[in-house]
């Protein structure tokens, strides 16, 4: 399947996992039937979980009391992005202030979507997770705390981060970007795609109240004015 596709003198790269019901391991059944009898008009039930494939992470993933995705602003969804690869960092160290004050600081604004990576890079929420092939940087506190002081609008993850470590870093990751609204965008591919560290990105889920989460078709368009360094 084509990742990359030009629109004029736009360039589109889809970063969206490729989701195949016949071999997904989380939940993704489609149930075809025709409505129409001689005339086909075929619908399509769909019985999936909200956490399936690319997908975007809101606040009531954590608290019955936050936000459900529907919740949110359209804006919540699409802006400025930056890509941050990581290369300079121990195996299995942690993204700290130190390192986003070098590699992210520098390029990021206010309100942007930023996605962060490493070198270190495996398929997320496999049986490789935690073992010692896995040498994915981590996320705990100290980086969500560096991302809500410069106004982070959404963290994305590429496969050389690790976001399935330990409870203990985890959960306070997401606490404390989701109790502001900060949302999640995890399991990110085709990254090494992009021409550009900069660009405008979407990535809107379905308006669906109660909803904690959703699958997402994410994309970058690089060469948008207005959405470079």
């Amino acid at each position: 399947m084509d990742t990359v596709f030009m629109l004029g003198n736009l360039r589109i790269v889809d970063l969206s996992k490729m989701i195949d019901p016949g071999t997904e391991t989380r939940r993704c059944h489609l149930f075809r039937f025709n409505t129409g009898g001689p005339i086909p008009d075929f619908h399509t039930n769909m019985d999936l979980m909200s956490h399936l494939g690319t997908h975007c992470e809101g606040p009531y993933h954590h608290n019955d009391d936050w936000p459900s995705i529907a919740e949110l602003p359209l804006t919540s969804f699409m802006g400025r992005a930056i890509y941050v690869n990581i290369t300079d960092a121990q195996p299995r160290g942690y993204v700290t202030p130190e390192l986003l004050d070098r590699h992210c600081a520098p390029m990021m604004k206010d309100g942007d979507i930023v996605i962060i990576d490493s070198q270190y890079r495996i398929p997320p929420f496999t049986p490789k997770t935690n073992t010692d092939e896995d040498k994915r940087l981590r996320v705990n506190k100290d980086t969500a705390d560096w991302f809500l002081a410069h106004h982070a609008k959404c963290v994305g993850f590429g496969d050389g981060v690790s976001i399935e470590s330990s409870n203990d870093d985890v959960k306070p990751f997401h606490d404390v970007l989701l109790a502001e609204n900060i949302v999640f965008l995890e399991v990110l591919k085709n990254l090494d795609q992009l021409h550009d560290d900069t660009f405008f990105m979407t990535y809107a889920p379905l308006p669906i109240i109660g909803l904690d989460s959703c699958p997402v078709r994410a994309y970058a368009i690089e060469g948008l004015p207005g959405f470079t360094r």
